[in-house]
């Protein structure tokens, strides 16, 4: 049977009249899906359009789209589910005031005792563990009344391995105050004024008795030894000056043998040995025993300088551990940070953590801390430390080395390339180079390459100056921008990042201006510096450092803020307002800034009443 081709034409007609009469929207959906599939490839399936306005209420569909919902909490439990009036939430309260005490108040204190080595340290540090055990009894009943709502949870066990490490410390101070108190029991004076000097404000003598002072030094043999070596040293120019004035070879070695037997008798021993007698002796053994002992002292006072460093890195680690204990609480308490809430939470922590501890030790710096290094924009009083400058380039370059690699997790092998994924890994990778590039202007041997190029390649060696050529002023202090710059670049990128919501876009911007901020002053601090280098070993606290360190502080606690599960639930409470959130960042830092003033000047005083003899001039006279 054959079918007329008119005979169609009704179904076309009726396809076309759908077509053009139906709505756009199919079409315009059908769009919207493509666009959303390709910016779920793009920028990841958890992030809005970028191209699209930020929007302004919370769409909880979507958030259960990528997020689960959010379970209940020890906060919930206590605070806000029925019958919270009779939960234990005074027992928490309670562990976060003593612990706080702990390592907040106690183990500063015991730190800056310990600097100028007073007798209270050893109460102090029995305060420390005697808050830490109420703080961990009160926590202790709390877990045995309440739930767990918290499966997994590793607060309880990293804050014993923190105690641990304390009590290791301390094992190394009851050590040397047993060793001291061997000491004290074999000498003559057993008064209990003896024991004080002795034991308990560790003294290398007693002054009440003479004969005691060789007894009960720390380091005798090291002292004698050091002693003996300088003694011979000096004996020995005065045979050289009397050989060159005689021009006698026999007589100025009866002279070395001379004083030798003088004055080198009594130390003997401890450079020859037990069974060994420097008269018979040639002056090649004596000089050779000489340089051994030498190199000997060199050697163990580099593992105690070495050993010393160690101990106070690992004693000032505890309090940032305990910073970061106390972070970690939080999360636990209020239930955050869970299932594929962990990566953006746990990168907004670290580094806003690192942004808010950095702003107090940059603030610590400008009250005067670290300025026997010269790191308080003064002159170093001695020696040839590593600038401060160098320290915050080498650990931009460490955190950039490890982070590059760290904005992959979560992604399976094979996933391309995200949007976010190359924003963040492109930032890391500016941490990395920019901090080789800070260390690299901040190294002496790279300094004296460049300078070298003042020279024309071609110019003869006798053309080259022989006396010292004369540095400029600017040389006498460290004006690298590059840690300045990498922050700076990052709060600005950072401020222009596309979020979903107005309000997450806002309280991102907020903490990215702060950054901002901090690096503009630091660019005016060198600026000033540059005009005027510091002259005088004091801290020169220029105002510009108290203002960004301030910045740099607020800017990382807001940084902290800014997770995407905080920004989530202040929305869901209608708190989703940026000038509450910069109002309790600005308390806290107040706050913050408040302790570290009383630490530092609290080790101040305490350094103020041993060195009581030491005036200061005005700098007008």
């Amino acid at each position: 049977m054959r079918v007329s081709p008119f005979a169609v034409l009704p179904v076309l007609c009726a396809v076309l009249a759908q077509c053009v009469y139906a709505s756009p929207s199919a079409a315009v959906d059908s769009l919207d899906r493509r666009s959303t599939q390709i910016y779920d490839k793009r920028d990841g399936s958890h992030h809005h359009n970028p191209h699209a306005a930020p929007l302004l209420v919370l769409n909880e569909t979507e958030v259960t789209m990528y997020h689960a919902p959010t379970p209940p909490s020890y906060y919930t439990l206590d605070w806000e589910d029925e019958g919270h009036e009779s939960r234990h939430k005074g027992l928490m309260i309670f562990h976060g005031i003593f612990m706080c005490l702990a390592f907040f108040v106690s183990l500063p204190v015991g730190i800056a005792l310990r600097s100028v080595n007073h007798a209270a340290h050893g109460l102090v540090t029995l305060s420390f563990y005697g808050f830490c055990a109420v703080g961990c009894a009160a926590s202790g009943l709390y877990r045995k009344m309440t739930p767990n709502m918290y499966e997994g949870a590793v607060h309880r066990t990293q804050g014993y391995l923190v105690i641990l490490l304390a009590l290791s410390l301390s094992a190394l101070d009851i050590i040397a105050a047993l060793r001291r108190f061997i000491v004290f029991v074999r000498g003559p004076e057993k008064s209990f004024k003896a024991f004080w000097q002795i034991v308990i404000k560790k003294q290398e003598s007693y002054p009440g008795n003479a004969t005691y002072t060789g007894v009960v030094s720390d380091e005798p043999e090291e002292f004698e030894s050091a002693k003996m070596l300088r003694e011979s040293i000096d004996l020995q120019e005065i045979g050289t000056h009397d050989a060159h004035s005689n021009d006698n070879t026999e007589q100025w070695a009866n002279d070395v043998r001379h004083h030798q037997r003088i004055y080198s008798m009594a130390s003997e021993g401890t450079v020859f040995g037990s069974g060994s007698h420097s008269p018979g002796h040639s002056s090649d053994t004596f000089l050779d025993a000489q340089t051994r002992s030498l190199s000997l002292l060199k050697s163990k006072s580099l593992l105690h300088k070495i050993g010393s460093g160690a101990f106070a890195v690992v004693e000032r680690f505890l309090v940032i551990a305990g910073f970061t204990q106390l972070l970690l609480g939080i999360v636990i308490y209020t239930g955050g940070c869970r299932e594929n809430y962990v990566n953006g939470c746990l990168a907004h922590l670290i580094k806003g953590g690192i942004f808010w501890c950095y702003g107090l030790l940059t603030f610590a710096r400008f009250l005067g801390s670290f300025a026997d290094l010269g790191w308080a924009w003064n002159k170093v009083a001695s020696g040839d430390p590593y600038t401060a400058e160098f320290v915050e380039s080498f650990v931009i370059f460490l955190y950039g080395a490890m982070n590059t690699w760290m904005e992959r997790f979560g992604a399976n092998p094979g996933d391309p390339y995200t949007t976010k994924q190359i924003q963040h890994i492109s930032i890391a990778v500016m941490f990395w180079f920019a901090g080789l590039v800070g260390m690299g202007i901040e190294s002496k041997r790279i300094r004296k390459w460049l300078a070298a190029s003042v020279f024309p390649a071609s110019s003869r060696p006798l053309d080259v100056p022989r006396e010292a050529v004369t540095e400029p002023p600017s040389y006498s202090g460290s004006f690298n921008p590059f840690p300045a710059l990498v922050i700076g670049v990052t709060g600005a990128a950072m401020a222009a990042h596309a979020q979903t919501y107005l309000f997450q876009v806002e309280i991102h911007a907020l903490w990215g201006n702060l950054l901002v901020a901090f690096s503009v002053l630091r660019c005016l601090t060198y600026f000033f510096l540059w005009l005027g280098p510091p002259r005088s070993m004091l801290p020169s606290r220029p105002p510009t450092e108290a203002l960004g360190s301030f910045f740099l502080a607020c800017g990382g606690l807001v940084f902290m803020f800014s997770t995407e599960e905080v920004t989530i639930a202040a929305m869901r409470r209608g708190r989703d307002d940026v000038m509450m959130f910069l109002n309790v960042s600005v308390a806290l830092t107040c706050l913050a800034f408040c302790w570290t003033l009383f630490v530092v000047g609290f080790k101040g005083w305490l350094k103020s009443r041993i060195q009581s003899s030491v005036t200061y001039r005005a700098s007008s006279a």
